[in-house]
């Protein structure tokens, strides 16, 4: 008993004196430092336009200037645009082609996700001439003519052509009207899904424009209230809120019908390309080859498993196909952006998944069997570009790993093939016009953004940005405790996981349990278990006492086509399971308390949310859904189907996975979130599934935010929602 005595009084000493040896305690990180000081942003580098030289870059600084600058040398060389002497500030801007004049925007007012209007002006650098585009209303989309004499531009759904020299302006459609024909710009679900706000392009020699009409009137409206936003008043005419309408196609309802037409502005005359006699098909996006009398069109059809290249001829619409894709399951999106045609007129590259990872192929115009570039089992992420002059094509790719991103070049033998990014991480590249330079984006999940010019050998020359005082600023914060790690369900799957622990958790694991918060978006080829740089909200909680996991369930990206297309037909079953299956994993640890598992997401994470708080109950007691699918009848057309087919086709895919028909399974402590003016996914998604709860006699939490998007943003927002969030985890989930 002596002997027991003593030994607590010299731990209780070593106690006593152990604060003067002890690490500092961390700053409380807030959310205010999250979304009013903005704390822990990273500064970057944005708007740099390569120049024609391939020697010299253009951007716009904060006050609006327009700066020429060295790559070699990174000082200024000129000021192109001065905003101060002209009193107007550019939110964006173009050349023409040989760099005399800018056309830029100012005023820019949102529509959608992609698309805007905005008042267009176009200067003269030489003799720094300014004027407006059109004085008759503001314009979407303004693009100047190659041979930079006219602009291109669109007004209440209506094609203009400006006249630079003359200024004349001339209307060249005239059947555009609202919610019902759209010339040159997309309908909402082909921006949305397709990723566009253009739907018109230039030929070569600026002679021709070919544009997309989309005719809406088969397609069914959507109504949205529009609310003022603040304390009605009588003189301000708000008593009564806006209705807001717009075409929106569900899943299996009618789409747009689209036409392709070629307008020639010599003998002004329209002619339609020939696209086939099926109507019900998507013209994801249109593109001139180096060569002027060959217009290519993509066309997919509605099941999205059938990709085709057109080549039009302008003068008499007459087409032939010279590339076909089919597909298993479906063709994602992204090859289109990834296809890019040769100066010499007879090749393309573009990526594919035909031998199960998407890879790059050099194809001939002329049908010849295609050369794959890369290979291997990882997948190209991204393809930059072709360097003509070194023969290199250069490219991202998880060739490391599925978490990891590295830049490399390879020739077109595929016998010299160089990674140029050197740092292990995440590492992103934009390339100058002749590929003689190249801005490094790196981080990993120690490192905040490194960005860094380099040379087209991957040779650092200068870094642009470092950010050593946020990862200094981190530090005082408790630093970032972010671990990857992987694991095997019951089913043999191995899924991908970062893990970040509390403060002291290595001192306190083999005797602490603690809570979990799952915090997962599992959509079709996303990812969130990438190594790259994240400080804020995860570390928020973590200080609180809490580990936060991350997972990337199957129909994650860069695995390879197989893993990522497995949940076709069924989206959300496979994530599901994936997810009660990292639930069951963590209640295995000795560390986690098994009875405190919470999990959150945004949109799709919203949606399996919603599920797991439902089909997952038995494994998890506290969830969030913010802005969440709860059925998938009710989402657009063209992202659903493109997985799930349509709901005629495949009901049982639809009901069996969608939260709103197990609203009775609902256990846990709930609160889901939604913006009032979300266009995406509609506030009726949780009006539906919160009815469904109410008459299953389930009780949860619901808030609304007026007039916000699905990104629920603006004003004091994203303040107010975080720190929503962050009580909801005290009350419900927190030790």
């Amino acid at each position: 008993m002596k002997h027991f005595k003593f030994l607590i009084f010299v731990i209780l000493s070593g106690l006593l004196i152990a604060p003067s040896f002890a690490q500092e305690k961390p700053r409380d990180i807030t959310v205010a430092d999250l979304w009013k000081t903005w704390t822990f942003w990273s500064n970057s580098v944005y708007g740099v336009r390569s120049m024609n030289d391939g020697i010299h870059y253009s951007t716009i600084i904060r006050n609006g200037d327009i700066i020429k600058y060295s790559y070699e040398t990174g000082k200024i060389v000129d000021t192109l645009f001065n905003a101060s002497v002209s009193g107007i500030s550019p939110d964006d801007y173009e050349f023409n082609a040989d760099e005399t004049k800018i056309l830029f925007q100012t005023n820019y007012e949102r529509i959608y996700r992609r698309s805007f209007t905005a008042d267009y002006y176009v200067y003269t650098i030489k003799n720094k001439n300014l004027k407006k585009v059109s004085d008759k209303g503001k314009q979407q989309i303004a693009s100047f003519s190659p041979d930079a004499d006219k602009i291109a531009f669109i007004r209440k759904n209506n094609m203009f052509i400006k006249y630079l020299i003359s200024g004349d302006e001339k209307q060249i459609t005239f059947d555009g009207e609202h919610n019902k024909i759209i010339n040159g710009i997309p309908d909402w679900v082909y921006e949305e899904e397709f990723e566009f706000n253009k739907a018109y392009e230039w030929s070569p020699d600026g002679k021709k424009i070919a544009y997309i009409k989309f005719n809406e009137s088969n397609v069914k409206m959507f109504d949205m209230t529009v609310f003022a936003g603040k304390s009605p008043k009588v003189e301000n005419n708000v008593l009564y809120p806006e209705n807001r309408s717009f075409k929106y196609p569900k899943a299996g309802e009618d789409n747009s019908v689209v036409s392709v037409n070629i307008y020639d502005l010599e003998t002004d005359k329209t002619i339609s390309v020939d696209i086939g006699s099926e109507t019900d098909i998507y013209i994801p996006r249109l593109r001139w080859t180096k060569d002027v009398n060959k217009l290519c069109v993509f066309r997919l059809n509605r099941l999205q498993n059938k990709f085709e290249l057109l080549i039009a001829n302008p003068e008499n619409g007459k087409t032939n196909v010279i590339y076909t894709e089919t597909n298993k399951y479906f063709i994602d999106e992204t090859d289109f952006d990834n296809l890019q045609f040769s100066d010499d007129g007879i090749h393309f590259v573009m990526t594919s998944e035909r031998d199960g990872y998407r890879h790059l192929y050099l194809h001939d115009m002329t049908g010849k069997k295609p050369i794959q570039l890369t290979s291997g089992n990882w997948d190209v992420t991204e393809f930059y570009g072709y360097d003509k002059d070194n023969k290199m094509y250069y490219y991202q790719s998880a060739e490391e790993s599925p978490i990891k991103r590295g830049v490399y070049k390879i020739s077109f033998n595929g016998k010299k093939k160089v990674k140029l990014s050197e740092k292990s991480g995440t590492n992103d590249a934009q390339f100058n016009n002749n590929f003689k330079y190249y801005i490094n984006f790196f981080s990993n999940s120690k490192t905040p953004e490194y960005i860094t010019l380099n040379n087209s050998d991957g040779e650092i020359i200068r870094v642009l940005k470092d950010n050593k005082i946020l990862k200094s600023k981190t530090e005082e914060y408790g630093g970032v405790n972010k671990k990857f790690f992987s694991f095997k369900t019951s089913e043999g799957v191995e899924l991908n996981a970062f893990i970040i622990t509390p403060q002291n958790f290595e001192n306190f694991k083999e005797t602490k349990k603690y809570p979990v918060i799952i915090d997962q978006y599992s959509g079709p080829g996303s990812q969130t278990v990438l190594d790259n740089w994240s400080f804020g909200w995860h570390n928020l909680l973590a200080q609180k006492g809490v580990i936060i996991i991350s997972v990337d369930t199957r129909g994650t990206g860069a695995r390879g086509e197989e893993f990522r297309k497995q949940t076709y037909l069924q989206l959300g079953k496979y994530e599901t399971v994936d997810l009660i299956e990292t639930a069951k994993y963590l209640k295995k640890l000795p560390y986690v308390n098994p009875d405190k598992i919470g999990i959150w997401g945004w949109s799709y994470g919203g949606f399996l949310t919603s599920l797991c708080m439902t089909k997952g109950a038995d494994e998890y007691v506290a969830g969030i859904a913010v802005a969440p699918v709860t059925n998938w009848r009710y989402y657009d057309n063209i992202y659903t189907e493109r997985f799930m087919r349509t709901p005629q086709e495949n009901p049982n895919g639809y009901d069996n996975n969608s939260p709103i028909n197990f609203a009775d399974k609902l256990r846990g402590d709930f609160l889901i979130i939604h913006g009032s003016a979300d266009d995406n996914v509609h506030l009726q998604n949780t009006a539906e599934f919160t009815e469904a709860l109410v008459q299953a006699n389930k009780q949860f939490e619901q808030f609304i935010y007026t007039n916000r998007n699905h990104s629920i943003y603006g004003g004091n927002t994203r303040f107010h929602l975080y720190t929503k969030m962050l009580k909801f985890w005290e009350e419900h989930l927190f030790d």
